[in-house]
């Protein structure tokens, strides 16, 4: 039997603006298991960015109830959710978020540190990284110093090093051009291939058919959640 990873029970996300009240996670109930690649799919101002920091654990829903590899994520405060990003979720971004004056093996090194992991083993681990995205011979490098997709694959190897329970992967392919995308995308296959939980945000429906299982978002609601090729199918349909 697949354990779940993520539940999401009820979950809603309520913002007020003046008199007008926002819900950008209208009653969401997800559960993903572990080994699962999903995708998050909807168009801007769909929820989709919400649903994504409290499955990251960057915010905490209105209301609801959020179980991440069986601890409840909820309630907790700031600094437990710190704690939760750093031990159980290796992040993605869009641009990277490498520190320009770092190098890649300091980039790779840095959840570690704030982990507390020694030194040496440290570096032994952001090696390793390095080594599964094909840079480790460019570890002494500067971020500027490297091409688009390949600090994407730093971003990759920083996420990876930490060996955490989920990689998340915020419009991993947004910032880079057709054929660098289908690379990183072809490594988070690889990835998933490999027994990690991956869940990917986009807005592109030819990214999101990249994952096993699609969840678009509208409205703040789930409109569909199930396998790719039925997603496909509808969006050949054009729904």
């Amino acid at each position: 039997m697949a354990e779940p990873l993520i539940e999401l029970k009820n979950i809603y996300k309520i913002y007020h603006m003046g008199d007008e009240e926002v819900r950008a996670s209208d009653g969401v109930s997800l559960s993903i298991d572990r080994g699962e690649f999903v995708a998050i799919v909807g168009k801007s101002g769909s929820g989709k960015s919400t649903l994504m920091n409290i499955i990251g654990a960057l915010d905490v829903p209105t209301e609801g109830e959020y179980i991440l590899g069986g601890e409840d994520v909820s309630e907790m405060s700031d600094d437990q959710l710190a704690q939760i990003r750093n031990k159980m979720i290796g992040f993605i971004f869009q641009q990277y978020n490498l520190l320009p004056k770092l190098n890649l093996l300091e980039n790779v090194e840095l959840p570690l540190l704030y982990a507390g992991v020694p030194v040496q083993e440290r570096k032994e681990r952001a090696l390793k990284s390095l080594a599964k995205v094909g840079l480790e011979e460019k570890w002494k490098n500067l971020p500027n110093q490297l091409s688009g997709g390949q600090q994407q694959r730093v971003s990759i190897a920083r996420a990876l090093a930490g060996d955490p329970s989920l990689i998340l992967a915020d419009e991993p392919t947004g910032a880079l051009d057709s054929r660098t995308s289908r690379e990183v995308l072809n490594f988070l296959r690889q990835l998933n291939e490999e027994g990690n939980t991956i869940v990917m945000i986009t807005h592109d429906n030819s990214i999101a058919l990249e994952a096993k299982r699609v969840v678009r978002i509208k409205d703040g609601k789930i409109n569909f959640d199930g396998d790719v090729k039925d997603y496909a199918a509808i969006i050949q349909a054009g729904n």
